[in-house]
């Protein structure tokens, strides 16, 4: 038993760490994915008249099993010192974080789920990063390269055009002369506020524990979720929170998306790099979009296949420059720009989603 167990471990050290990084961006990317399929499921198996997997339960159990998987990584960081050293102005800003990232972003992707495609929620939501880049500039004024910048504008444009050149096929606004998909301008909305709150957490609490921040901003953000829920729908909406069936599905999703997702991520960042780990990171709308057409047989229409190219072509744009930048501050520095904790932050939640 103990040389199975030495072979075993043996083995397991000869994985490189970008494989466990592919593997987590893989388990990330199809979170929206097993989400939608977990809502149909549900959907062929009504309790009464009700659905008992719904976007609402999925979101706030699956919060529990994240909160619980957050706890047991990082539950020393809960210690006298380290939270005697956080202000009330800390714990304002960081309650404000929790509430918008951790409350109202992942309720309004929820919904935006329920009401187009994944595809097209993946694509939207790349507005995200070139919303944080000009926020640093503006806000920040920190350096960005010019490969960044531009990157970031081809991205913006390869949004704009998955947005524009497809009719929507769901509830519909209109906006400036223009109508669009309620799904798509939720995406939209989602990318602006966990913009905002990147730059918040930058701004004003970056030097807070991972640990602290992590846990606080999901028990804090589920909630604010739970009482936003309960007034808008009334307590029958949670009804099934505890149905057997619920938590089977959960659990599993728990267990790979989740801790498993979680677990790929934390043992593949502590033996690379922060570039090696950044361009995984930017593999995640790939992997979900592959994800969306094995899982449930979304084919990519004309409208996503020209949006998506120029995304993608924004961020390998974008690569260079971090890359470049990166190369610059080791030379200068001897350190890279980015931690290992704001690495692991990019990774949380359903931001992937």
């Amino acid at each position: 038993m103990g040389e199975k167990r030495k072979k075993r471990s043996h083995l397991i050290l000869k994985i490189p760490g970008q494989a466990y990084l592919w593997l987590a961006v893989l388990i990330f990317g199809a979170s929206n994915a097993v989400t939608r399929k977990l809502t149909e499921i549900g959907a062929q198996n009504f309790i009464g008249d009700r659905n008992p997997i719904s976007l609402c339960n999925v979101l706030l159990v699956g919060n529990l099993c994240a909160l619980l998987v957050l706890i047991t990584i990082y539950w020393q960081q809960w210690n006298q010192t380290n939270l005697q050293q956080i202000s009330k102005q800390d714990w304002f800003y960081l309650s404000i974080v929790a509430i918008l990232s951790g409350a109202i972003a992942p309720g309004l992707i929820f919904q935006a789920l329920a009401l187009t495609n994944v595809n097209n929620i993946i694509l939207v939501g790349r507005l995200e990063p070139p919303l944080i880049i000009a926020l640093s500039i503006y806000v920040l004024k920190e350096t960005v390269s010019l490969w960044e910048i531009f990157g970031s504008l081809v991205a913006f444009f390869g949004v704009a055009l998955t947005i524009f050149l497809q009719t929507p096929k769901t509830t519909m606004v209109n906006m400036a002369g223009f109508t669009l998909g309620l799904g798509e301008v939720l995406a939209a909305i989602v990318a602006i506020i966990t913009a905002i709150s990147t730059i918040i957490g930058k701004q004003k609490i970056s030097h807070i524990p991972a640990g602290i921040y992590n846990i606080y901003r999901t028990a804090l953000g589920s909630i604010i979720f739970f009482f936003i829920a309960l007034t808008l729908y009334g307590a029958d909406h949670f009804m099934d929170v505890f149905s057997p069936f619920l938590w089977k599905w959960m659990l599993v999703y728990g267990a790979i998306i989740v801790v498993l997702g979680q677990s790929f991520w934390l043992k593949g960042l502590r033996s690379t790099t922060t570039s090696e780990a950044s361009l995984a990171g930017s593999m995640t709308p790939l992997a979900g979009i592959l994800a969306a057409y094995l899982i449930l047989g979304e084919v990519p229409n004309q409208a996503q296949y020209w949006g998506g190219s120029l995304i993608l072509l924004g961020i390998i744009l974008s690569q260079i420059g971090i890359h470049k930048q990166l190369a610059d501050q080791r030379k200068s520095a001897g350190q890279n720009s980015l931690t290992k904790e704001q690495m692991i932050e990019s990774a949380m939640g359903f931001k992937g989603l």
